[in-house]
């Protein structure tokens, strides 16, 4: 049986689950707002805006943004339908296909950016002094490495 938190625990738990979907919640209604963009609208175009060619492999995408394949394909296809990628097949390889980011798409993102940075520093940063932001990073750097890890060993695991 697995043991119990205790209290300073069960405490800092809770107000993790509460203040980050309360910060994420918020951080999408105004995104939607301000663009017209949902938070993995806007996720997905900074990570192809980050790249050299502005393109990514799917299944490299869907690693970065930590989604199902299927979930990515509905997303690429949802921004597709609004000509903010493409889904083109790989040059090197033609079984594999790609998204690009499109300049329809670059412009949504250089018009919402501006925003979305006003929000996340309206609703976390500017509330943060250097300490706790150093200590978030570490935390969330570890955690970070930690589950990639995790996940890269039960996929090896699970695939042989």
């Amino acid at each position: 049986m697995t043991e119990n938190l205790d209290s300073a625990r069960s405490a800092a738990w809770r107000a993790y689950i509460e203040a980050s979907q309360r910060l994420y919640t918020q951080l999408e209604e105004d995104l939607r707002a301000d663009s017209d963009l949902s938070f993995a609208d806007y996720h997905v175009l900074v990570l192809l805006s980050e790249v050299p060619g502005q393109r990514l492999r799917m299944g490299e995408l869907a690693g970065r943004l930590v989604f199902s394949p299927s979930r990515l394909t509905y997303q690429i296809s949802s921004m597709q339908r609004r000509g903010l990628v493409s889904r083109e097949s790989c040059p090197d390889d033609r079984r594999g296909s790609e998204a690009v980011l499109t300049a329809a798409g670059l412009l949504a993102l250089t018009e919402a950016a501006p925003h979305h940075l006003a929000s996340v520093r309206t609703h976390l940063m500017d509330d943060l002094d250097d300490a706790e932001v150093a200590c978030l990073t570490r935390v969330f750097d570890r955690l970070g490495a930690r589950l990639r890890a995790s996940r890269a060993t039960s996929t090896t695991h699970a695939t042989n």
